[in-house]
């Protein structure tokens, strides 16, 4: 083993008290009987001390109500302690040095030249905390389900029938598969049955199986490592099971789930455990599962596209929501639910609705079902003066059907299209607040488009 040399030594002595210099606000070091052997540029400087006429002296002599000769006898450090120098308040600490047992210094560092620093760092702390706290109950809200089962509005035979259904289904870990038309409410629903269950508190998280690409899909829903695919990056990324840890998972449109991944996600149900795209690693993820559709499983089982394993662990707790045109008596509240909605969403002042609109409404089918019902009025309320939604505010197509006619008259159907384009033109220079370019941005089509047809179609330069 090689001696250092004294060059070495004299090139790691000047490194060492080079750093303690530097140290930003002020170090001393004592040998165990309390005279100085270092004191810090820094601290010369803050103290008005020439750093090199304290070595040698007794820490009393130089350090006003100093301590560091009592800690080199008691050996107990003292750790942010309070020390006033020349009429300040200070925070300081004193440690002990041992070596093989020994006392061999005393080691002082200024933490704070100003006790108001230490009560500002509190209050910067104290700050971050609350902050946190109020991001976390925030990402708990964002997480957590938005309606309740009193969100389910309706009062007929079959919404009340639905409505214990799902407070049936929230009482249980099964899985629940939830079957309807297109706009019947089934996220509504699955929002109300997390809800209503003990996993309230923890996450709801949604994925729509169709609105995700089918080579990204598997991602989204395992999560990924480093490097697992093309366009992974080099962060790991959770999948949404693991989100769902403690919670439920909603998958929307399971019909759409690749033939392929449906085989997984068998396995993450009878498992409740899953390993990320590109993972060695099993990970347990306790989650329930509500799954939806509008298509006819059975069918899709009969003709291979769905397996039927899967269906049939997924159809533990299967719920049946009725369309609107099977519940007509459900109209009238949930359109006057939908009416106070948009105004608190748009800052809207309609509040009723004719006998004569409500009467048409309960005639017309709905092949959109609540959704339907819900973008109608919306639009409809766009273009109301005054608190009631008339006759004369109904898109053209709903005007076709006065006097409770089941179908449109063929008198109504010529200038369908034409009626439903002029609206939508208007509808969207009304959005943008008369701005002709986002509106033919909101359309899809060229500014010059836009005003062709609106030169076509009647519709003045200003329309608000």
């Amino acid at each position: 083993m090689s001696l250092i040399t004294e060059d070495e030594l004299r090139e790691k002595i000047s490194f060492y008290e080079t750093v303690l210099d530097n140290i930003y606000n002020g170090v001393m070091i004592t040998d165990p009987n309390g005279k100085i052997i270092f004191f810090s540029k820094t601290y010369g400087n803050f103290l008005g001390i020439d750093p090199k006429e304290a070595i040698g002296k007794s820490c009393t002599e130089v350090i006003e109500n100093t301590r560091m000769d009592i800690v080199a006898k008691t050996k107990i450090p003292e750790i942010n302690h309070p020390h006033r120098i020349m009429g300040q308040d200070m925070v300081v600490q004193r440690i002990p040095i041992e070596m093989n047992g020994e006392l061999v210094a005393v080691y002082g560092q200024v933490m704070f030249k100003d006790v108001r620093d230490v009560q500002a760092l509190a209050k910067k702390l104290n700050l971050l905390e609350s902050k946190v706290e109020f991001y976390e109950k925030e990402l708990e809200t964002l997480r957590s389900s938005k309606y309740t089962i009193n969100n389910i509005v309706g009062k007929s035979d079959k919404t009340v029938e639905l409505k214990n259904l799902a407070l049936k289904a929230a009482r249980t870990n099964a899985p629940v598969l939830l079957i309807g038309e297109s706009g019947t409410g089934k996220e509504l629903f699955a929002h109300a049955i997390h809800y209503a269950s003990e996993r309230r508190a923890h996450p709801f998280i949604r994925l729509n199986c169709a609105a995700i690409p089918k080579d990204l899909l598997e991602a989204e829903l395992f999560g990924y490592e480093p490097g697992a695919f093309t366009g992974a990056g080099n962060k790991s990324k959770p999948g949404k099971f693991e989100l769902a840890h403690h919670g439920s998972i909603f998958l929307d449109e399971i019909s759409d789930l690749p033939l392929e991944m449906q085989p997984k996600l068998l396995r993450v149900l009878e498992e409740k455990e899953m390993e990320r795209l590109g993972g060695t690693r099993l990970t347990k993820c306790d989650f329930r599962l509500i799954a939806a559709t509008n298509e006819n499983l059975d069918k899709w089982v009969d003709s291979g596209k769905f397996r039927k394993d899967l269906y049939y662990r997924l159809n533990v707790i299967p719920i049946q929501i009725s369309p609107l045109r099977e519940r007509k008596e459900d109209i009238p509240i949930i359109a006057e639910h939908l009416v106070q909605t948009i105004n608190h969403d748009l800052g809207t002042h309609v509040t009723k609705i004719s006998a004569e609109v409500l009467n048409i409404f309960q005639n017309y089918d709905w092949p959109g079902n609540v959704r339907e019902l819900g973008n109608i009025l919306e639009r409809i309320i766009y273009v109301t003066e005054g608190d009631t939604i008339q006759f004369r505010h109904l898109p053209f197509f709903l005007q076709g059907m006065k006097g409770g006619a089941a179908k449109l008259q063929p008198s109504f159907l010529k200038n369908l299209r034409e009626d439903m384009e002029k609206e939508a033109l208007i509808h969207a220079i009304r959005v943008s607040n008369d701005n002709k370019n986002k509106a033919a941005r909101l359309l899809g089509i060229h500014r010059t488009a836009l005003y062709k047809k609106m030169k076509r179609l009647n519709i003045p330069i200003s329309t608000i």
